[in-house]
């Protein structure tokens, strides 16, 4: 009899599996002709440095996308046609899009309920004790959730430590009782782009495509094949999350070497950017290039994410962003060593911060090292003024900035500060000194105190 119950429990476990993986192929080919077709619906949710420039590529490749975002200012600017970001071509393709009615803002849950994709693209950043925190993500995958149909495809571009995308897929099930793929597809595809070219960069970088299963890696890429013409290249969505972190760790911790180099060149005299050109000659060297601090959205950030659930300490890795973080500190160094020279009490000086962007030609200030070093020497100074073309809350312009002021730091790579007129910004300070951190004054100006990070010469 137990025998005979047992095959029975058997047999209604085997009719149960092959009924669910049934049901599952069955919504995979749907779900397939839908996004070959274009008539998959699809719901981003984040519309910012990342979210929107992917929510723009998919609906000018023809599908109808909705963006989520709770910044209900940011909702009202893009649908009336009008970018909160600043990117080439994204004023351009943004009022393609929703010209052609492809793409619309919301900030209403129900507007996103029922999409065939869900693409997450929120911030993950850091605690001030340098753990990831993950509650805009967490509070992303509620949503979709709380939204979403079976046979759904959700994709988290998001960068995020290892095992979180195994995790969200859990959360979603303990949500709605879905089983991820089985019920729902789940897929880590993080973005591999560079602001200011990111739009170029969507369409031609190789991809990494990480699914809970095959089948969900190979909706997703079909799916991204709808506009994307560089590889694409399948994974696991943990060996995805890890590849993504080594990918910024790796130019992180080389960075770091350079910024050493820097360091040390100050010690013997040496111009390290004309030694690091140099020493690039070699065809197996290529040495990073050094500057005030490291910044932006994944470089301060994704050494911790790759971190955060070791279970020893990695010191190479930790050492290097220890010497990136210290970078604007030296900066400051320099500033005081000019003020010294020249007699001038820091807490009288005026000083000029050139850039506040982590990046040049772009207004993205996250992580900027240029914040790190206006906070260094807020409290030692009379007073620190800013100029940057590309950020709102700067000095209009350059004359208004540098008027009386005693010495000018160059903190971001901008081109407009390339070709500077240092004779005649020199005639509108008080006193003249200039700080270089980023290599954009080849030849010190006349009549200035100069000091150059990593002009160990001058």
């Amino acid at each position: 009899m137990r025998n005979l119950l047992g095959f029975w429990i058997d047999t209604i476990s085997w009719k149960n599996l092959k009924f669910r993986f049934l049901i599952s192929f069955t919504w995979v080919e749907k779900m397939k002709d839908r996004i070959i077709n274009k008539s998959a619906e699809i719901a981003v949710i984040g519309l910012g440095y990342i979210g929107l420039p992917t929510a723009i590529m998919f609906a000018n490749a023809g599908f109808n996308v909705i963006g989520y975002e709770i910044r209900k200012e940011v909702v009202e600017k893009l649908n009336s046609g009008n970018s909160h970001i600043i990117e080439p071509e994204i004023d351009d393709l943004l009022h393609k899009a929703i010209d052609r009615g492809r793409l619309k803002a919301t900030s209403n849950k129900d507007d996103i309920r029922g999409k065939d994709v869900y693409l997450i693209c929120v911030q993950t950043p850091l605690r001030d004790d340098k753990t990831p925190d993950l509650t805009y993500l967490e509070e992303a995958v509620r949503t979709v959730a709380e939204t979403m149909k079976k046979g759904s495809l959700v994709v988290i571009e998001s960068t995020i430590p290892p095992m979180t995308t195994l995790k969200m897929g859990r959360l979603i099930e303990e949500i709605r009782g879905f089983k991820a793929g089985v019920d729902f597809y789940m897929v880590h595809a993080p973005e591999r782009v560079m602001p200011g070219r990111i739009f170029k960069e969507l369409v031609y970088n190789s991809r990494i495509i990480g699914g809970v299963t095959e089948e969900s890696a190979e909706l997703a890429e079909i799916l991204y094949r709808s506009f994307a013409k560089g590889q694409i290249f399948r994974t696991n969505s943990t060996t995805s999350e890890m590849v993504k972190l080594m990918e910024n760790t790796f130019r992180d911790v080389n960075i770091a070497l350079a910024n050493e180099f820097a360091l040390l060149a100050h010690q013997y005299g040496v111009n390290i950017f004309e030694a690091i050109e140099l020493a690039n000659t070699h065809p197996r060297v290529k040495i990073h290039t050094p500057g005030i601090g490291v910044g932006g959205h994944c470089l301060p950030k994704d050494p911790y994410l790759l971190l955060s659930s070791a279970k020893e300490d990695f010191g190479l890795i930790q050492k290097a962003r220890e010497i990136n973080e210290d970078m604007p500190l030296f900066a400051k160094d320099l500033l005081m060593n000019a003020l010294k020279m020249i007699n001038i009490p820091p807490e009288e000086a005026i000083v000029v911060v050139l850039g506040l962007a982590y990046k040049g030609d772009s207004d993205d200030i996250r992580n900027s090292p240029a914040l790190a070093f206006v906070e260094g020497i807020k409290e030692d100074v009379k007073e620190v003024r800013s100029y940057d073309p590309y950020v709102k809350g700067t000095h209009e312009t350059l004359e208004e900035a540098l008027k009386g002021a005693d010495a000018a730091v160059i903190a971001t790579d901008h081109s407009q500060f390339k070709n500077l007129d240092w004779e005649k910004i020199g005639s509108l300070m008080r006193n003249k000194i200039l700080i270089d951190g980023r290599y954009i004054v080849k030849t010190p100006p006349k009549g200035f105190v100069f000091k150059g990070l990593g002009r160990g010469e001058y």
